[in-house]
């Protein structure tokens, strides 16, 4: 048996170029790219949408929390003076004692910035209160004006 001689070349013959590839294999086009960043745009939209609607609802819990603190601060007032604060007293009276109170025991709130609600409004304090009510309290909300709904509607402690 006789050995085949091995296969070569012929140096006329240059090796064959790589195949091509497919255009569609080349990138994305400018339209897809596009499609894509506004899917994204789309999708960061409700999202952010729907988170800040529930940091709106957040809030509103906040002012009612902090609503519940500040008459949990009268009522220890009232016990130690005898009487819940005048209005021309406010809510600052919980923090700091009116002049002539003798029998203040305060502070009746840890921090005075618990008197702001969660939008850096004060809170408001009426006294007497409507319907007999010893005092009302009330968060303006996001707007800080009467009324509204959603994070823009009134907090009140009654």
């Amino acid at each position: 048996m006789t050995a085949k001689p091995p296969l070569s070349r012929s140096p006329d013959r240059q090796p064959a170029p790589p195949p091509r590839r497919a255009r569609a294999d080349a990138g994305f086009t400018l339209l897809e790219l596009l499609v894509v960043v506004t899917i994204l745009v789309l999708l960061t939209a409700a999202v952010g949408t729907v988170a800040l609607n529930f940091l709106g609802g957040a809030k509103q819990d906040a002012a009612r929390i902090q609503i519940g603190q500040i008459e949990a601060g009268l009522d220890l007032y009232r016990l130690d003076m005898g009487r819940y604060p005048t209005e021309r007293e406010g809510l600052e009276a919980l923090v700091s004692a009116p002049t002539g109170a003798a029998r203040w025991a305060g502070p009746y709130l840890r921090k005075r910035d618990a008197l702001e609600d969660p939008w850096g409004a004060p809170f408001t304090y009426a006294a007497p209160g409507q319907g007999g009510a010893p005092y009302d309290l009330l968060s303006l909300g996001s707007d800080g004006a009467e009324g509204g709904e959603g994070e823009a509607a009134d907090v009140r402690n009654r």
